[in-house]
């Protein structure tokens, strides 16, 4: 979208301020459909950089994450009263694919909202019979 969606941008900021991982969504970026919960930004990074700390080869780039504000390309607070977000920050995510949803247990993914074409309130699941 070239003009972000008002209500995706009401979402997102709402979520940032109640600091809650509890709203599902599912969002078509680039032909890709992507479903799970929405975190706020700061819990979002934070769980990033706890994951990328367990890894050998990865834990140097968890202070990206979790460190100081001139080692965050973007910004190191999430958006204040007033900002408006520019990002969704899905966490247990699950990018659908035919009747897999991959990774199977979920992932952490960060969204452009300017690049959301389509979304729906929910959480998508396929179920075998």
């Amino acid at each position: 979208m070239s003009n972000p969606d008002e209500l995706l941008v009401a979402i997102s900021a709402a979520v940032e301020s109640e600091r809650s991982n509890q709203m599902a969504l599912t969002v078509v970026v680039s032909g890709a459909v992507i479903t799970g919960r929405l975190a706020p930004e700061a819990v979002w990074r934070e769980r990033v950089a706890e994951v990328l700390k367990d890894s050998d080869h990865l834990g140097p780039f968890a202070d990206v994450f979790a460190g100081p504000r001139e080692s965050r390309p973007d910004r190191a607070d999430p958006p204040s009263r007033g900002e408006t977000p520019t990002h969704l920050h899905f966490h247990l995510a699950r990018i659908l694919q035919g009747t897999l949803g991959l990774p199977e247990t979920g992932g952490m993914y960060r969204v452009a909202i300017k690049d959301v074409s389509a979304w729906t309130v929910g959480d998508l699941s396929y179920i075998d019979h």
